[in-house]
């Protein structure tokens, strides 16, 4: 078992057994196996409660007993997903990392997310470990064979990892922490091209003590998180494999968990990701990753590994958890550290805006009508070139277009391209050729027309959109319908709900920086109304009032001020607690106004994933949020995508809708991440 460093607790979840003796598990592990079947259940209870030390002398004690190779007979007697596990746990940790290497580059095809989690997380010791061991066991330099199935930066990157060789000095110099960060900055967002030698000495080479100090100054300098720049200027496996080391240097236990999610989340189970974490982190980090993982997640991993798992390959994962940490509704008091950074993360950053469609070059509004025209004239309907033309042209050249093809041809375009387009299709051109204001209004008048009200949507425009856009909004339904924005929606919702995106409709939502005397009294109002102050200082309707105000009308900077407070305050995180204390409409729309403060283009990017998650497709939201954002923030929103759900927009789109609406919908999207 590996032993902490004096003074440091140990974080494993699999201990030493006491009154260990070796002789007697080889015989009970070799009576599990003898005769017709075997005792699974006895094998797993027996090798999940012994440390690998433990599991090593075992080995010895079977082959001097029986003459026998115990690795050998379990994986005789054990099949799938089980038997990769118990055999796993029965290597030493250098010899299982060097079989997990082994198997990613040989074949056809190298899996290089295998690669980059063991080369990123490990320490200088357990690498040297790992090159001895791969040398031991398969007769072959490591490096070697890297080499020859990588290629590229990527490649470089994995060379510097495997010296392990990083700094391991704690004493940090100031002057080298700016040098560095000025050498990241000019390699790359200062830089035409990039710069990617620098990247590769500086994060394969530096103490972590040093790198965190270089991220965190780094992002006082620029504006960004250090991500943002890797994400920017590096692509592919490199990037990949660069964002798993930063990672690593934050915090390796937060890698592992999410890795952990993403390898149980959605349909299917990635097993091999799954047991190589588990068996590798059983005995150094596992407590860690479970307190991190349930303070992300809202979940506990035990609670996960339950409900995507089975059989004794589940049994088996529980015992290598250790524990289930689900309190139902409970904030882990790890979880307030977290959550602070967050929003400190989130008032320091500078994110530039970008979208995915742009004016088009040489744009010629003539010539475009009379595309349009041909692709429409006669029997059937050219889609491909009403797709090519009005989802690669802003939104302005689209406006130029409808009069150029009213004076040409005295026709109304988007008359002819609703009675020569249906469905989906339909709905994402049309979209695309309303003016945004007016697009937006009459997502807000489809929301509550007809029978019910789409609540959501009325949420997700109101709580997400600038003052200006708002009022733009305001006069074009207006215009539209003859009627007020707010005389719909007082029509339509009752209550809090409806006072709050009354309150969100009027577009007065302040737009100056932090007042900290302000954010204290406004986070204790925050603190009162969801129950969790010390003191109360007012009547429960006016508290209330106050705190619709503050979400409804304060700035974002301001607001950011006024979360983090409250985490200081209380200990807890504003949305967490909102989600917990409220309920309904009235919860749903607090929570969009705190998610999008905190993070805009990521609130989008969830709302995306969820459109297009599970049995069939929300089409409308999909349709709603392609067309809205494309020439605001949809480059952010995929980065964020691929960055939390492990795939790019790209590739969730393209597995979940077909044909034209497909195409259209890609051409927004702008590229694969």
């Amino acid at each position: 078992m590996a032993k902490p460093a004096q003074g440091t607790k140990y974080r494993g979840s699999i201990c030493d057994f006491p009154d260990f003796d070796p002789s007697q598990d080889a015989e009970t592990l070799y009576n599990a196996m003898k005769g017709f079947g075997s005792d699974k259940e006895a094998i797993l209870e027996l090798i999940t409660s012994r440390s690998n030390r433990q599991r090593q002398e075992i080995c010895q004690n079977y082959k001097s007993l029986y003459g026998k190779d115990l690795i050998a007979d379990l994986k005789y007697e054990l099949t799938g997903k089980f038997e990769r596990l118990i055999v796993g746990l029965m290597r030493p940790p250098a010899y299982g990392d060097a079989k997990e290497i082994k198997d990613a580059i040989s074949g056809i095809g190298t899996d290089e997310k295998c690669l980059i989690e063991i080369l990123a997380s490990r320490t200088n010791e357990q690498i040297h470990q790992l090159v001895a061991a791969y040398k031991d066991a398969y007769e072959r330099d490591l490096e070697a064979d890297i080499i020859g199935d990588t290629s590229g930066h990527f490649r470089k990157m994995l060379v510097v990892l495997l010296q392990g060789t990083r700094e391991e000095d704690d004493v940090v110099s100031e002057d080298l922490v700016q040098q560095d960060v000025q050498d990241l900055y000019e390699a790359g967002e200062l830089k035409w091209g990039t710069d990617e030698a620098q990247f590769i000495y500086i994060l394969g080479n530096r103490s972590k003590q040093h790198l965190r100090l270089v991220f965190d100054e780094y992002l006082k300098t620029t504006g960004k998180p250090i991500e943002a720049s890797i994400r920017g200027e590096l692509s592919g496996d490199f990037e990949k494999l660069m964002l798993a080391v930063v990672k690593c240097i934050r915090s390796t236990a937060e890698y592992f968990a999410e890795r952990l999610f993403k390898a149980m989340k959605g349909l299917g189970t990635r097993d091999n990701t799954l047991i190589r974490i588990m068996v590798s982190r059983s005995e150094l980090d596992m407590l860690d990753i479970r307190e991190i993982f349930r303070t992300k997640y809202e979940k506990s991993l035990y609670s996960m590994i339950k409900n995507d798992t089975s059989g004794e390959y589940k049994k088996a994962l529980l015992k290598l958890c250790g524990g289930d940490d689900d309190a139902a509704g409970q904030f882990f008091p790890e979880a307030a550290q977290v959550a602070y950074q967050m929003w400190e993360l989130s008032a320091v950053a500078r994110v530039e805006l970008k979208g995915t469609v742009h004016p088009a070059g040489d744009f010629n509004p003539d010539a475009d009508a009379k595309a349009l025209r041909k692709a429409m004239k006669g029997l059937g309907t050219d889609e491909d070139t009403i797709i090519d033309i009005i989802a690669h042209r802003s939104n302005a050249q689209r406006q130029q277009i409808r009069q150029t093809f009213k004076s040409h041809f005295g026709r109304d375009l988007m008359a002819d391209l609703k009675s020569e387009l249906s469905g989906d299709l339909a709905r994402l051109i049309l979209g695309l050729m309303m003016p945004p204001a007016h697009y937006d209004a009459k997502q807000l008048k489809k929301a509550m027309e007809g029978a019910g009200t789409d609540e959501k949507a009325l949420i997700e425009i109101l709580a997400t959109r600038t003052n200006a856009e708002i009022q733009a909004i305001n006069e074009a339904y207006k215009e539209d319908y003859h009627k007020s924005l707010e005389d719909a929606l007082s029509s339509d919702t009752s209550g809090h709900f409806k006072r709050i995106l009354i309150s969100l409709a009027t577009g007065n939502r302040e737009e100056g920086g932090e007042d900290r005397e302000r954010a204290r009294e406004d986070a204790q109002v925050a603190a009162e109304i969801l129950e969790i102050a010390d003191t109360s200082s007012g009547d429960k309707s006016s508290l209330e009032t106050r705190f619709m105000m503050i979400l409804c009308t304060r700035s974002y900077p301001h607001l950011r001020r006024v979360f983090q407070e409250f985490v200081k305050m209380t200990n807890y995180d504003v949305e967490h607690t909102i989600k917990k204390e409220m309920s309904g409409d009235v919860r749903d729309v607090f929570v969009a106004i705190v998610q999008s403060v905190k993070n805009k283009p990521l609130f989008f990017a969830d709302k995306l994933y969820k459109s297009m998650k599970g049995a069939g497709t929300d089409e409308k939201t999909l349709t709603r949020i392609m067309v809205s954002r494309s020439e605001i923030d949809l480059l952010n929103i995929r980065r964020e995508f691929i960055e939390k759900y492990d795939k790019s927009l790209h590739q969730a789109t393209e597995g979940d809708t077909s044909g034209h609406f497909l195409k259209a919908l890609l051409a927004i999207c702008g590229g694969e991440d």
